[in-house]
């Protein structure tokens, strides 16, 4: 991984490109992020940089991170997450990463969090099929009817695909292409849709997947 920035959602919209084409795109507010720590592999066996997202108030940081922040001289910062970038000599604590990093035209990975459906259906669930709704079928045209089982193996295998809980899951969407950086407002417009609701964190990061 070459680079990455934790960032919040803004939104969708539509910008047009030279030929007239309409794009749809999702805004990210990507960035700034301060780099809040570096693990290396004489004292934590491996080799990352931790970075912060996020003003919080100081009354707000529990004392273990208010005492990790003081340790690496850095202002507390509301979402920490780290990255295991191929180099990360190039950077100290302390250091500011906004959304110049990344360029229109670069592929990129977005994850995020789905948005939480809570207990829900198994056709809004799986996407499985409704049943008949006539001769004699009552009010359940929703429900999942057989589960195949018979006296052999008189159980419900595991795994089977029933209602349960959907969505408020970590997503990954691979090879977006970011269409639009505005350096100067630290956003980052990438071309198609991400995971997660209006203000939820997402992280940009180099594809892995490149083509």
């Amino acid at each position: 991984m070459q680079k990455a920035l934790i960032g919040k959602k803004i939104g969708m919209t539509q910008i047009f490109d030279e030929k007239g084409n309409v794009i749809p795109v999702t805004v990210v507010e990507a960035g700034p992020c301060n780099v809040v720590m570096k693990k290396t592999v004489e004292t934590d066996g491996y080799e990352a940089v931790q970075l912060g997202f996020g003003d919080i108030k100081v009354q707000r940081v529990t004392k273990p991170l208010m005492g990790h922040f003081k340790k690496n001289d850095v202002a507390p910062k509301k979402t920490l997450k780290e990255f295991r970038f191929d180099d990360i000599n190039a950077l100290n604590i302390g250091d500011t990463l906004t959304a110049d990093i990344f360029a229109a035209g670069d592929k990129v990975d977005v994850i995020g969090t789905s948005k939480g459906k809570g207990t829900a259906g198994s056709i809004k669930r799986w996407n499985f099929s409704r049943l008949k709704e006539s001769h004699g079928t009552g009010p359940v045209a929703r429900h999942a009817g057989s589960l195949g089982a018979c006296s052999d193996p008189s159980r419900v295998y595991k795994g089977k695909k029933l209602a349960g809980h959907l969505g408020c899951e970590r997503v990954t969407i691979q090879n977006l292409t970011v269409a639009k950086v505005d350096a100067e407002n630290n956003l980052v417009a990438v071309k198609g849709a991400i995971p997660g609701p209006k203000g939820g964190i997402v992280v940009i990061r180099d594809s892995i997947k490149k083509a």
